[in-house]
């Protein structure tokens, strides 16, 4: 009930209700164009049926018309005798046929009327006939005298005098070449229009009946047909965030709604990768932000408490300057940790790249010697390919290859250590890596490598470990850069990071 009441309240604006409105309409016209059809033709048959027989009834009758003038008679006219053909008398003409004509009287069919037509266009009616002649009109008739014109295809529909409309046809007496006059026989078009809207009626009461029984048979028909497009609005209602999976089915044996269910599987895709996504960004930024706090906290908290201490007092000069020298290095270490957020921040949101034309392996020979202070007493060894030309950032540039080459050296042993920087064209690409004997990152590890505040090492001090910031930086600088980072590594073996870049041509 509440199921039918819901569709009442849609009305016009339910789809069911639009494509049987529409279809009944579809078909309603089409039976009115059928009817109009059929009242055109079935007229046009019936008269010229009407016509034909007519026509037959005026050949069966005599050729001679001194019999037909002698049988009629003349009624009305402007009196006297009237003209015949050979140019005879009325009276000597009813002398000679008298006793014919006794035995070939005149039959015509009911509510008929019969008219001669002179020569001159002049019409006089036939008596003993209850219908009176319509007349056309001496041009009219002195046309249809023509010899152009074909008298047994033609019918007319003519007010009578009293008036009735008369279907009338005519016979030419004579040659076209002389002729001597005009038969005109008609009859009451009213029985003919009679019979055409009585078949019009039928027609119509049978359409009626045409549509209810259409309606009757339409509805189950389009019920059943809409019952996958219930079955989609079902699974859009049930659809949300726990169930993005469950797909509706794609072959319901109709191509437009299997085309609407793969549409709405694959809306439903992009919502669970979209939703997932999202969960994962606030999982990372819950991260970041826990980590960040704690990367700050440790910095805060050591100058807190050497404060702290120097505010007691009693302090010795040794104790002060020891005091000062880690609040300055702890200090130190937040500054640069705050200025790599704000990078990556600046990265996030617009490069600001300060693209130029460099050679990469003069680039890095520039910080070369930087790069073997740093290793100390670790084994460094460089190769590098010259007439590399690359579009990048110079200081960007440098940047990523100090992480790279300082991540490796916090991940090799101090003494026996080595560190590789190798730069090498590949196609179109110019590639930088290196490479370390460290103890290499577990499998498990190697997809979070680049994500920030993560250490494969989680027992290494946050001192000598670094904030993890530094390979972050690195991948958000060569992918500003348009280029790729990635890394391999071999536990106990050691790890490569290769970094490509765009070549110029």
């Amino acid at each position: 009930m509440r199921r039918y009441l819901q569709r009442l309240r849609e009305g016009p604006r339910s789809l069911r209700y639009q494509l049987l409105s529409r279809s009944l309409l579809v078909l309603a016209v089409l039976l009115l164009m059928i009817g109009f059809v059929q009242y055109v033709l079935m007229r046009s048959v019936i008269y010229q049926n009407q016509a034909d027989m007519m026509h037959a009834q005026l050949r069966s009758l005599s050729m001679d018309f001194r019999e037909i003038w002698m049988t009629g008679g003349g009624s009305g006219g402007t009196g006297g005798e009237a003209p015949v053909p050979g140019g005879r008398s009325r009276n000597r003409e009813t002398a000679e046929a008298a006793e014919p004509l006794n035995r070939r009287p005149l039959l015509l069919l009911p509510d008929t009327s019969l008219a001669w037509i002179s020569r001159e266009g002049q019409l006089q009616a036939l008596r003993d006939h209850s219908y009176a002649p319509p007349q056309l009109g001496p041009e009219a008739y002195l046309a249809l005298m023509s010899a152009e014109t074909r008298l047994p295809e033609l019918y007319r529909l003519v007010d009578g005098p009293d008036g009735t409309k008369q279907l009338v046809v005519f016979r030419l007496i004579g040659s076209p070449a002389q002729p001597q006059g005009l038969m005109q026989l008609g009859v009451s078009a009213a029985p003919l229009q009679d019979v055409i809207m009585r078949q019009l009626m039928t027609f119509g009461v049978l359409s009626l009946l045409a549509l209810a029984g259409g309606v009757a048979l339409y509805l189950p028909l389009l019920r059943r047909t809409l019952t996958p497009l219930d079955n989609m609005v079902a699974a859009v209602q049930r659809t949300g965030a726990q169930t993005l999976n469950e797909k509706f089915p794609a072959s319901q044996g109709q191509v437009e709604i299997d085309r609407l269910a793969q549409s709405f599987n694959g809306m439903l895709e992009r919502l669970e990768h979209s939703f997932r996504a999202e969960v994962e960004a606030k999982e990372g930024m819950r991260r970041f932000i826990a980590d960040a706090s704690h990367e700050l906290r440790t910095p805060l908290t050591s100058i807190h408490g050497f404060l702290e201490v120097l505010l007691r007092g009693h302090v010795s000069p040794a104790q002060l300057e020891a005091a000062l020298r880690s609040m300055h290095g702890e200090s130190g270490r937040m500054k640069k940790l705050i200025e790599d957020l704000l990078l990556l921040a600046r990265l996030d949101r617009s490069p600001g790249l300060e693209l130029q034309t460099v050679n990469l392996a003069a680039l890095i020979a520039e910080v070369e010697p930087s790069l073997t202070v740093l290793a100390g007493d670790r084994q460094t060894v460089f190769q590098l390919q010259k007439e590399l030309i690359s579009a990048c950032d110079p200081d960007k540039f440098k940047q990523v290859l100090l992480n790279l080459f300082h991540n490796a050296v916090q991940h090799t042993d101090p003494s026996t250590g080595s560190i590789t920087v190798k730069l090498i064209r590949t196609h179109n690409e110019a590639e930088l890596s290196v490479w370390d004997n460290g103890s290499g990152i577990l499998p498990d590890a190697l997809p979070y490598v680049f994500d920030r505040f993560y250490r494969s090492d989680v027992s290494r001090a946050r001192k000598s470990g670094g904030s993890g910031l530094g390979l972050a930086i690195s991948r958000s600088i060569v992918e500003a850069h348009g280029g790729m980072i990635a890394v391999e590594s071999t536990p106990g073996e050691g790890s490569v990071f290769r970094v490509r870049l765009a070549l110029v041509q």
